[in-house]
């Protein structure tokens, strides 16, 4: 879906050099005529450019323009705020946290403030990237700074547009930093296709990389905007958090870390040079490293955790790296808020808003998992979060949150489906991956976009519209992350975020073709096993890692049985084919049949044994097996907690219920569009 330079490339000429002028978006790049041609390019896999990650770079740019949209009515929020209090003669000192709460609902709405749960608070006076944020819920301790005695602001930087030397308005600061620059496409798209950006840093190791950013620069006309620096990413990202200037000249707004392989080593220090509030890009390339069981001491070196096996292992890398930046902010006080988080063909690609909250910190544990793993069996998986947080309300009816130590362990070695042994995975985020109204912003802005300058944007749309689809089971079943949240409408109010003690109970996917191999029987369709979890009151979606993939809140000993049903009704498992001691044989020997024989043959041993000590016991005894036995289907709950006998679950393989209704045919899951697709040879010096 990515869109192909032209094979027919202009030539423009520089300082007696003749350069073929490579096109991406509204910008352009150039190659020196006399090398390869973008053909031979592709074909030895050169990294000059990498048509591949168009679709990385569009999605980034559409990704930094909600963002700063968003930003920009935070602060035209705040700048009303201030000037409603300068009209009312002002106010000073610390405000009461009460105030705070029920100002910032009167600002964004009742609403809003509901759905938010922990969110930037738009009643300080100060700009982003100055001021703490706060949380608008009343059970987080926040402090906001007032102003001085003399009636000024503790932090005097303007929110609004500034005025230059000349009389002339200037934009609001708006800071970029493309860390790791290469031929610099990705600043100068930045700078071309977003309007909000008032600087755009395009940094690189490599002196002949930034000598060919500046000549990139000059050619796009926005020396301006852009500027070229040479040196260790690092050390420019701890200069700039460590630097004498006031925050609005040394601080970014937004960080974009896309190295060649992990971007572990910049996390630390892209987190100390954001702006409070401020948006970091990630892109991890080693897949093989984050996904993959193959290297785990590799894994948990550079993210603090071991990798999950299995299909899932995607999502797990996601959730890796979420948790090594979550770990390496709080050591400052910095909660992280994951916004989209994506597994896209080789790579990782995150962005994550930092909020300055130490309050919002404290969640970290709670929203922390390991998880228990049958890769070697089953396939299925417990988590077990290393804390515990419990919402509490005081004498006064105020809530609270209690943290204590979580009960261990959630599971046995042994699976419980099955009886294989389970392997450790984590630890790594337990909490949402997206949040579902920053990607319906993204996705509003498609429809208006020129498709001749964003060329993945079927891509995007597929892909983003699983993502929000995903946060189903993260939000209360009320809620639904669909066109007519809150802020598709209403682009005058900040999109909400998700309450800071979500967790995610029901991680990961399960698709029914493996399910089915274990038990060697013919797999059920994706609608049939849809329909089934729907009808007895669980909840479905997919997963935008995976094609087949289902999602949902059911509970694995459920999911099994509605496997074991499925062969007992639909595809009967032939004989001799499930082996003795195999993960398919301990599951169908659960089976309703199997349970049955179970009963009577415990009765009989009773009686073989002189377990009875009189005819009225055996009576009793045996007349619970006969109404267990007899006990007709329909009685049984169609839903409800794992605890109940699923054996009398009445399960139906509804296909018509399971049939995405009203669904807009789009491109969900790419296909490559031709061989060697990755991420071609690293740059050498």
């Amino acid at each position: 879906m990515a869109s192909k330079p032209s094979d027919t490339l202009s030539t423009v000429s520089y300082d007696g050099q003749d350069y073929q002028v490579v096109k991406e978006g509204l910008a352009e790049i150039l190659h020196l005529k006399n090398a390869p041609s973008t053909k031979e390019k592709a074909k030895s896999q050169s990294v000059f450019y990498n048509p591949i990650q168009q679709f990385n770079r569009d999605l980034s740019v559409l990704a930094i323009r909600a963002f700063g949209e968003d930003l920009a009515t935070i602060r035209k929020l705040r700048k009303e705020k201030r000037s409603h209090k300068q009209a009312h003669g002002g106010q000073r000192g610390k405000k009461r946290k009460r105030d705070v709460v029920d100002d910032s609902r009167a600002e964004l709405g009742e609403t809003e403030a509901n759905q938010s749960g922990v969110g930037l608070d738009v009643t300080s006076d100060a700009p982003l990237g100055t001021l703490e944020t706060s949380d608008v819920t009343p059970q987080i301790e926040v402090e906001i700074k007032g102003e001085d005695s003399a009636g000024q602001d503790a932090n005097p930087i303007p929110t609004g547009p500034k005025s230059n030397a000349n009389g002339h308005e200037s934009k609001p600061t708006f800071r970029i930093l493309d860390a790791l620059s290469a031929t610099g496409l990705r600043a100068l798209r930045y700078a071309k296709e977003i309007p909000m950006a008032s600087s755009i840093t395009a940094n690189d190791l490599s002196s002949a990389a930034t000598g060919s950013i500046k000549l990139n620069v000059q050619h796009n006309g926005v020396e301006d905007i852009v500027k070229p620096t040479t040196g260790d990413a690092r050390a420019h990202m701890y200069n700039s958090a460590s630097s004498p200037a006031h925050a609005d000249q040394r601080l970014y707004q937004v960080i974009d870390l896309d190295p060649y392989g992990t971007a572990a080593p910049f996390f630390d220090a892209a987190i100390q040079a954001l702006a409070d509030g401020g948006l970091l890009c990630v892109t991890c390339t080693d897949a093989g490293v984050f996904a993959s069981a193959g290297y785990l001491e590799k894994t948990f070196s550079q993210y603090g955790g071991l990798p999950f096996k299995g299909p899932q292992s995607h999502e797990g890398g996601l959730r890796l790296i979420l948790h090594a930046i979550a770990t390496f902010a709080a050591r400052y006080g910095i909660a992280i808020e994951p916004l989209l988080s994506l597994s896209i063909d080789f790579y990782a690609r995150l962005f994550i808003r930092i909020k300055k909250s130490p309050a919002q910190v404290k969640f970290l544990a709670g929203k922390t998992m390991v998880v228990y793993n049958c890769d070697a069996g089953c396939g299925s998986w417990t988590t077990q979060f290393l804390s515990q947080t419990k919402e509490k309300q005081a004498k006064n009816g105020d809530p609270f949150y209690k943290f204590s130590l979580a009960q261990a362990p959630s599971a046995n070695q042994q699976c419980d489906h099955c009886g294989f042994r389970t392997h450790l995975s984590g630890p790594m985020w337990g909490g949402p991956l997206h949040n579902p109204w920053y990607i319906q912003k993204i996705l509003d802005m498609l429809p208006s976009l020129d498709k001749d300058i964003y060329g993945t944007i079927p891509r995007i749309e597929g892909m983003l519209t699983l993502a929000r689809d995903e946060t189903i089971l993260d939000l209360p079943v009320s809620d639904s992350p669909n066109s007519e949240s809150p802020n598709s409408a209403d682009i005058q109010q900040p999109f909400p975020s998700l309450p800071v003690s979500t967790k995610v109970h029901h991680p990961f996917f399960l698709i029914p073709s493996q399910l089915a191999s274990v038990i060697h029987c013919i797999s059920p369709s994706d609608a049939g096993m849809r329909g089934a979890l729907l009808h007895l009151g669980y909840r479905t979606t997919r997963s935008h890692t995976k094609p087949g993939s289902i999602v949902t809140d059911a509970p694995w000993d459920v999911i099994w049985e509605i496997m074991r049903e499925h062969a007992r009704q639909k595809a009967p498992v032939k004989e001799g084919s499930i082996k003795p001691a195999t993960a398919g044989w301990a599951i169908m020997a659960k089976s309703r049949e199997r349970r049955e024989i179970n009963l009577a043959k415990s009765a009989l041993a009773k009686v073989a044994n002189g377990e009875f000590k009189n005819v009225e016991d055996l009576k009793k005894d045996v007349e619970s097996i006969l109404y267990r036995l007899g006990k007709p289907d329909v009685e049984a709950s169609n839903g409800g907690p794992s605890n109940l006998d699923t054996s009398k679950l009445v399960i139906d393989f509804d296909e018509d219920l399971g049939k995405e209704r009203n669904v807009k045919k789009m491109v969900r899951y790419q296909v490559n569009p031709r061989p060697d697709w990755g991420p071609m040879n690293k740059a050498s010096g």
